[in-house]
């Protein structure tokens, strides 16, 4: 059920918010909040009872009509040029949807009270075949007879580390080893690998295996594990079986397979009863659920199972297809590109391979198969849909939508995690707890889907996760689900008219819905990924006046002036493509009429009237080329309590008759992160930050220092807040007085110095950064030098107790690495690019240096190096 009647609740708690100023709601009239109350209660209901499918395109249909009657109201009252509005909304249409809600409820409750569950017949077939399983498993000692000849590839490597964990430790402790990875990677396969293995059937004289699964049947799964254990049958109820499997396992030494366990609520029910003997006894676990395995062994990590490489799918098919003789010569290179379509997943290869055994071998034959992989497999065989679907289906109903929106993108697409979660909130997918932010809820999701190995981490920042992406085979799935549940339309053909979402990956796949001036009337989200038209979409797009998300990569010199007519827009995001040039341009006067706007991502713009932007009260994200602020009084400064991020690539700016920071600090009190540029000031007065307690992320350009309040020596013209974790010092003027103040920053973690001059040496004016003893940055673990002309930097191993990873990045005066980082006992990585040949061989003598000391841990990574040039130090990034 991927319905949700979260984003009728969130209009609704929106309207009805005695902070906001835009609507006045009639106290007389109270159908919002009842409508408000029993969204709320249905919802709530759906979430404890995910089977409640029957009614899922009947709660759809009330809540969409809902949301239409009364974002229309919104949206004609804001393009009227009304600044408050009076919220009465006592149409005849409004009564209907509460009847229809109350409707709703009484038959979900009726169902909940009486226990007819929509989807009993399915769970009872899951839970047969769940039994027939465990039943045919009680009859032998291996899960599958003919495991053992199947084809396998690029599990070597897993199964050394599960038999060493099996049997090659010295732990007599009971130990639980989880075996994880999302659907269809070969988790079950390693398991029975193992269970097979002679040199484990010699270490543990009682081995046994049953499947769990979604729906388990603990009666059946008792009976399967002791006939195993005993060979015997028993009748008794499940306590009892429960106890006689605990003395059948006391003071044996055992192995026992729990393939395929979906909940910890099973754990919980069973731990107690698998004895620890204290004599090496072990219970392999496999699962989808990362919280599942680390609630059963939150001491060791579980066994992750990866996708297969390139190498090893080719591999993988071509013994599936040929066996052991070779591949024709034609194949060979159709062949590997239809393997590497899999994205590395066994049970996908498995698939297609079966297909083409089935096929002619031909050039021909495979190039049409090879054009569409995702789509030969899913039209052969619907055990990869079947398997995977079971991922989906055990979400709960919250998740559902924020999965199903990741289809939307285009295969192999990467997703950065600030713009994904920024886009579920504008959809209206995030319930709030009242305590945390929307989206720091949106985070923890995120993380869930990753941990349920539905999402998959493609790109890592310092050790967290940055971008995301799907495998192919569950995108499809999310594709196939667009036709059932109405999600979304596209991204590969359009089947439905006025589909709430729309995602389009070319400009012909826009022009199909631009046919029908009403197909997109009630669109609230358009998604266009990698587009590259150079004219901006119309026709039936400028009909969708009631759109939440516009998410749109473009070709063009100009901000769409029609974007502003869209004033029930949450989430803009308008990334130009210029061709590899960097083209500025202006925004247009009129933003402001974007009073619901949440997130404004317009890298390459600049704001002519910034003033309006302190008129968008729910903003809570702004990215932009720069911000030049005008005088207080011409700023005329609201504070955005919500504003948490601004990210300017050049830094919020002063105009020259502008002198003081003062309005714009006090105006976001709220601020995460910040870009600052102190340029043009013409006062040398510090500013004062300090009052910004949730400021972690501050980029400082064109600081310089200023004379100290007690006259002695020098400080930076920055007063920085206590919580600062991150800090990027891009082309400022740094002096020895500036280290004090950054090493008493306790809670910076990563620190970037990008072209900024160091204190000059008189006798040699060459730049230099030297550490004195005292100076130690306590908790820093990131450290980059970025476009630095330093030619000495003198420090060591007790200024960065804490480093974890330096980079040096065109450093090109460098003429070493202090040797003592070497020492420092958390570092994992140097990487240097482009810096000197003696800063490169510096980083070598480290590395040998550690290795010779036993620590094979560190990583050196070094691409290019470069004669040092005095007189071209500012070549392009």
């Amino acid at each position: 059920m991927a319905s949700s009647l979260q984003p009728l609740i969130t209009i609704l708690e929106g309207i009805l918010d005695p902070h906001q100023t835009r609507w006045i709601v009639d106290e007389n009239n109270p159908q919002l909040q009842s409508l408000l109350d029993k969204a709320t209660s249905l919802q709530k209901l759906l979430d404890s009872k995910s089977s409640l499918t029957k009614l899922d395109s009947r709660i759809r249909e009330v809540a969409h009509q809902a949301e239409d009657i009364i974002e229309s109201h919104m949206v004609h009252h804001m393009l009227s040029g009304s600044n408050c509005v009076i919220f009465t909304l006592s149409t005849p249409d409004l009564q209907q949807v509460i009847r229809d809600l109350d409707s709703v409820m009484e038959q979900a409750e009726k169902l909940v009270e009486n226990k007819i569950l929509p989807s009993k017949s399915s769970s009872a077939a899951v839970g047969i075949d769940s039994a027939i399983e465990q039943l045919k498993l009680a009859d032998k000692k291996t899960p599958s007879s003919s495991s053992s000849s199947s084809v396998v590839v690029g599990i070597d490597g897993d199964l050394m580390q599960l038999k060493d964990r099996l049997v090659g430790q010295q732990q007599k402790k009971l130990e639980i080893v989880p075996i994880v990875g999302m659907g269809g990677v070969g988790k079950t396969t390693i398991a029975q690998k193992l269970y097979e293995d002679p040199l484990i059937v010699d270490q543990f004289a009682f081995r046994t295996w049953t499947t769990i699964s979604q729906d388990y049947n603990m009666l059946q799964i008792l009976k399967s594990l002791l006939h195993c254990i005993t060979g015997q049958e028993f009748d008794q109820q499940i306590d009892e079986l429960k106890v006689k499997l605990h003395k059948s396992l006391f003071g044996r030494k055992y192995l026992i397979v729990l393939d395929d366990i979906w909940s910890t609520k099973f754990w919980d029910e069973m731990r107690m009863y698998f004895p620890d003997n204290n004599n090496g006894s072990r219970i392999v676990i496999t699962t989808r659920e990362s919280d599942v395995a680390n609630y059963a062994n939150s001491s060791s990590p579980p066994h992750q199972v990866q996708l297969l490489s390139k190498s090893e799918s080719w591999n993988l098919l071509r013994q599936l297809v040929f066996g052991e003789e070779e591949c024709p010569l034609v194949l060979q290179e159709i062949g590997p590109k239809i393997a590497e379509d899999c994205d590395g997943l066994p049970l996908a290869i498995s698939v297609i391979g079966g297909l083409l055994s089935k096929t002619e071998i031909s050039e021909d034959v495979w190039r049409k198969i090879g054009d569409n992989v995702i789509a030969a497999i899913s039209g052969s065989d619907d055990r990869c849909s079947t398997i995977l679907s079971l991922s989906y289906n055990h979400l709960p109903n919250y998740l559902k939508p924020c999965f199903l929106y990741m289809g939307a993108f285009p295969e192999d697409y990467k997703i950065t995690r600030p713009r994904l979660v920024r886009l579920w909130v504008a959809e209206g997918f995030i319930k709030s707890n009242g305590e945390r932010s929307l989206k720091e809820e949106a985070e923890d999701w995120l993380k869930s889907l990753v941990e349920r190995n539905l999402f998959l981490v493609r790109v890592y920042t310092n050790g967290k996760p940055w971008s995301y992406s799907m495998h192919d085979m569950l995108r499809d799935l999310c594709i196939k689900k667009y036709g059932e549940d109405m999600f979304l339309n596209g991204p590969n053909k359009f089947t439905f008219s006025n589909p709430r979402r729309v995602s389009f990956h070319t400009k012909f796949q826009s022009e199909v819905i631009n046919d029908s001036a009403e197909s997109m009337s009630l669109t609230r989200s358009v998604l266009y990924i990698d587009f590259r038209s150079a004219e901006f979409p119309s026709g039936a797009f400028f009909a969708a006046r009631l759109l939440r998300v516009l998410d749109l990569d473009m070709r063009t010199h100009r901000f769409p002036t029609e974007i502003l007519e869209l004033v029930n827009l949450r989430f803009l995001r308008v990334n130009l493509d210029n061709s590899g040039t960097i083209h500025i341009v202006s925004m247009p006067k009129g933003i402001t009429r974007l009073w619901n706007l949440q997130t404004l991502i317009a890298p390459l713009f600049h704001v002519n009237e910034p003033a309006e932007l302190w008129k968008l009260s729910e903003l809570s994200n702004l990215e932009l080329f720069d911000i030049r602020l005008l005088k207080d009084e011409e700023m005329n400064y609201s504070v955005l309590k919500k504003l948490e991020k601004i990210s300017i690539r050049m830094g919020v700016q002063l105009i020259e008759e502008a002198t003081s920071w003062d309005g714009f600090l006090k105006s976001i009190p709220n601020i995460k992160k910040l870009s600052i540029n102190d340029r043009d000031r013409t006062t040398s007065t510090a500013i004062d930050l300090s009052h910004l307690h949730k400021l972690e992320n501050l980029t400082c350009h064109y600081m310089t220092s200023t004379s100290s309040p007690d006259g002695f020596g020098c400080c930076f013209r920055v007063i920085f807040p206590c919580n600062i974790r991150k800090l990027n010092l891009s082309v400022c003027k740094i002096n020895s007085g500036v280290w004090g103040t950054l090493c008493a920053l306790q809670k910076l973690e990563e620190l970037e110095i990008w072209q900024c001059s160091f204190e000059r040496k008189e006798e040699t004016c060459e730049e230099e950064w030297e550490l004195a003893d005292g100076d130690e940055f306590p908790s820093l673990q990131v450290l980059r030098l970025v476009h630095s002309r330093i030619v000495r930097w003198i420090a060591d191993e007790t200024n960065f107790p804490r480093l974890r990873h330096l980079h040096l990045y065109k450093c090109k005066r460098l003429e070493e690495i202090p040797s003592g980082i070497g020492e420092i006992s958390t570092l994992q990585s140097i990487r240097v690019d482009w810096c000197s040949k003696s800063t490169a061989a510096s980083a070598e003598r480290i590395m040998e240096e550690q290795s010779e000391n036993g620590n094979d841990d560190l990583k050196l990574y070094i691409h290019g190096t470069s004669e040092r040039d005095d007189d071209n130090d500012e070549e392009e990034d």
